[in-house]
């Protein structure tokens, strides 16, 4: 099927009580393989690239592939801008045929962030294509971007922003970091219900490589809706391409390479969509 927006698929998951799995893709194989986990457990799925990714391949080329991919899809398929850096490359993405969008001002003040985020939301509207925001800081390295210490999301500025701004969805600050954890993380998942509470739009959990399940899980119960996954994916791919060169080093088909890569990949998406427990969520 063609693909879709965020957005309804997101509000079912806040009326559901279950979050749609984002997963970070780099190449036509990680696509491949989320799409296929996802049509294995019927789960609607959103796949994701950051500034960084879209630099390598530009936006067209992901834009392509990922619609090739969902056109042959019997679920729901998104395609999003994670961690958009500026307002051009936001608005460059929904021209080249993203369909939904994140703008990320968290690193900018508040007013700024604020700033930022209401003028991708206007022509977002023009073209219906729904819009994330990030408020608080996420700990970790994001792309060229690196918070040096973590600034939970105050629940009353959440409403606020929301309010002035008009996103649909909202990434929030609760402990959670970019790639893996150096030590236990720490996750004031409170604050998840008191936003939730004063906030109607869906909140969106970032830095979910590495989190326990059962984290991940009471985190959803409180009203995350979206969660994404992006480092453990490409550990999964390279690990299983770094294996089969081990056992056999005589290997120079890239196809194979790419083989061993889609099912490791398949394998962890199929795991944290269970986690997200949006399986059996198509229609």
């Amino acid at each position: 099927m063609p693909l879709v927006t965020s957005e309804e698929m997101l509000l079912k998951a806040r009326e559901g009580g279950y979050a749609v799995g984002a997963f970070n893709v780099e190449n036509m194989e990680m696509v491949k393989a989320v799409i296929a986990a996802a049509e294995e457990l019927r789960a609607p799925v959103m796949l994701q690239t950051t500034p960084s990714t879209v630099k390598y391949g530009t936006l067209e080329t992901y834009a392509a592939i990922v619609a090739a991919e969902a056109e042959k899809a019997t679920v729901p398929v998104c395609l999003h801008l994670d961690h958009g850096n500026s307002y051009e490359l936001a608005i460059a993405a929904m021209e080249a045929g993203y369909t939904s969008v994140m703008i990320d001002g968290s690193h900018e003040t508040f007013e700024d962030n604020i700033a930022v985020t209401k003028k991708v939301v206007e022509v977002a509207k023009t073209k219906g294509i729904p819009v994330e925001a990030e408020l608080g800081k996420v700990g970790g390295k994001e792309d060229d971007l690196e918070a040096d210490a973590d600034t939970n999301t105050d629940p009353q500025e959440a409403k606020e922003f929301v309010e002035r701004t008009g996103v649909t969805s909202l990434a929030i600050a609760i402990g959670t970091a970019h790639g893996f954890y150096a030590g236990t993380p720490v996750l004031d998942k409170e604050r998840v219900s008191d936003i939730k509470a004063l906030v109607d739009t869906p909140l969106v959990l970032h830095g979910a490589s590495g989190l326990s399940e059962e984290d991940v899980r009471e985190c959803v119960a409180r009203g995350m809706c979206k969660v994404n996954f992006a480092t453990e994916l490409r550990v999964a791919y390279t690990d299983a391409v770094k294996k089969l060169l081990a056992e056999k080093p005589e290997t120079y088909d890239p196809k194979k390479f790419g083989v061993v890569g889609m099912e490791a990949v398949k394998e962890i998406v199929k795991s944290r969509m269970l986690m997200c427990g949006c399986d059996n969520k198509a229609e």
